[in-house]
């Protein structure tokens, strides 16, 4: 499989498959494509798996795009204005994603439901008790809000994170909460209560536009009916 990414603040992923290869990608996904390419909707695995990608931020089905009859184009577009990153994921570099973050892969990725394993990381860290785990073998394109910057962090080395900014981890990585300190900070300071704490090892990728953060700009202006 060839990929090219294209787009400034509205990417879009061209995938070129050989014939035979598969690619798979949430419902609704796919942008446009060539004639040779066969689509196939699946649960993609038992009950289990449809469940945890519902309440993962993903839809309960998934397409499964084959080329046939020679190479195939499918394009896959990003659904809010930011980044598209194109992640190799394989065994011991699995990838812990935010709600909604998995746009398409190889066939050879598995997506998967992530729990937080402290309640409080997943109720106040801003990243949700539930995110998304990426394993088994294959390059896979996650949607990024904004831009993205990345951190390499050492055994131990701690990055505070604000809410919503975190896009991904390497699964090696482990994620926790800090209240801010001090009541005047917590009311006046504009931050929240709470701040998300990532320690490494591991590779960790921000983002800086949370479409969270955009949604609250916006609602004021949304008139309200009488």
């Amino acid at each position: 499989m060839k990929y090219e990414i294209k787009g400034d603040s509205l990417p879009v992923v061209i995938c070129e498959l050989e014939n035979g290869e598969k690619m798979i990608t949430e419902s609704g996904a796919m942008s446009w494509m060539s004639p040779n390419m066969k689509m196939d909707t699946s649960s993609n695995g038992g009950v289990g798996k449809v469940f945890g990608r519902m309440v993962s931020g993903e839809k309960m089905f998934q397409n499964v795009y084959t080329a046939v009859n020679g190479t195939g184009t499918i394009a896959f577009a990003s659904s809010f204005p930011g980044s598209i990153r194109a992640v190799e994921i394989a065994p011991g570099k699995e990838l812990i994603v935010q709600k909604s973050g998995f746009l398409a892969s190889e066939a050879g990725v598995n997506l998967s439901v992530f729990l937080q394993k402290k309640i409080g990381s997943g109720f106040f860290g801003g990243e949700g008790f539930v995110m998304q785990k990426l394993s088994g073998q294959g390059i896979a394109f996650i949607e990024i809000d904004g831009s993205t910057v990345e951190y390499d962090l050492q055994p131990g080395q701690q990055i505070v994170v604000d809410t919503g900014y975190l896009a991904a981890m390497e699964s090696t990585c482990s994620i926790d909460i800090q209240t801010v300190p001090g009541i005047k900070n917590m009311l006046f300071g504009g931050e929240g209560m709470f701040n998300t704490v990532v320690t490494g090892p591991g590779k960790v990728i921000l983002q800086t536009l949370p479409i969270s953060n955009v949604a609250a700009c916006i609602r004021p202006y949304i008139p309200t009916g009488n």
